[in-house]
């Protein structure tokens, strides 16, 4: 179903779409409604249409999400492959939500910026990034932004400093009742062979360490302070371990991959018993990095 706003196609507005098809771990149940857009305006259009009178959800890759198998009631979002402007000018690199990060690392090394080679390792778009303050190569999102834009659930759209922002280790504090659209990066200049290069090799690095070739969500927890949840799962025996359709990774044992047909209540059945069992051997209780959104079925 396309909407009309303002007499132009603003985007597409599906009802009872299984978010199974829009999540990297390929799992999830129905959307209420789902609504694409079109671009920045058609999504800002769509926002004052609806005047806040549903809730809302954002997504892009879906890359750190368990979406529940009952589903997300109200509007799910979709940036992917919509909100895809990316720009140099004035030394900054303007990158709307949507963009792909790898997409992104790239486009910096291509103009001889450096600092966001990590980015390339972030399976996920900038809008994820941003609000989760992702990393990967001992780098983080929030270490590169000089400004972003956001809109609230009224199409109200404001320019915000960086320094209004507090970012930790996979979060941030003050974006409050606000969604990212986009951002600009301050990035120091470079060598463009030498930034290629690097990107070259983080990602020779993730695909020998990581499986990229299976549906997962990337890390599921997050790393203790002085450990890592790869090596504490490992050790506690626990790579190779399924429940259902969903097993610990024999190649990177902080992923949980989906090797056919599983469930969201098979990955929240395994992180439960990851969880207990590290807990039980190394009084560690690891948490989540991953987003559980949606209802039980």
């Amino acid at each position: 179903m396309q909407v009309i706003l303002n007499g132009s196609v603003a985007g597409e507005l599906l009802s009872n779409e299984s978010l199974a098809n829009y999540t990297s771990w390929r799992v999830g149940g129905l959307a209420e409604e789902l609504f694409i857009p079109e671009d920045k305006a058609g999504l800002c259009a769509f926002l004052v249409q609806l005047a806040g009178s549903k809730s809302l959800f954002w997504m892009g890759f879906g890359s750190n999400l368990l979406v529940l198998d009952g589903g997300i009631a109200g509007v799910v979002i979709n940036t992917r492959g919509r909100l895809k402007q990316m720009a140099l000018y004035d030394g900054l690199v303007y990158v709307e939500a949507g963009v792909p990060c790898p997409h992104v690392a790239r486009f910096c090394a291509e103009q001889g910026l450096i600092g966001a080679e990590f980015l390339a390792g972030i399976p996920g778009t900038m809008g994820g990034a941003l609000k989760m303050n992702a990393g990967a190569f001992e780098g983080s999102t929030w270490d590169l932004i000089n400004s972003v834009e956001t809109v609230d659930n009224l199409g109200v759209v404001r320019q915000r400093q960086a320094q209004e922002f507090k970012a930790y280790y996979r979060g941030i504090e003050g974006l409050g009742a606000e969604w990212f659209l986009a951002a600009t990066l301050k990035l120091q200049t470079g060598d463009r062979l030498q930034s290629q290069e690097k990107i070259r090799q983080l990602l020779a690095k993730r695909a020998q360490s990581q499986p990229t070739n299976q549906p997962s969500c990337g890390s599921v927890f997050k790393n203790p302070e002085g450990d890592h949840a790869a090596r504490l799962i490992e050790a506690a025996g626990l790579k190779g371990y399924c429940i259902g359709g969903a097993c610990v990774s024999d190649k990177h044992a902080n992923f949980i991959v989906n090797i056919g047909a599983a469930t969201a209540a098979d990955i929240e059945a395994l992180i439960a018993t990851i969880q207990q069992q590290v807990e039980v051997k190394y009084g560690i209780k690891l948490q989540t990095e991953v987003c559980r959104v949606g209802r039980l079925k």
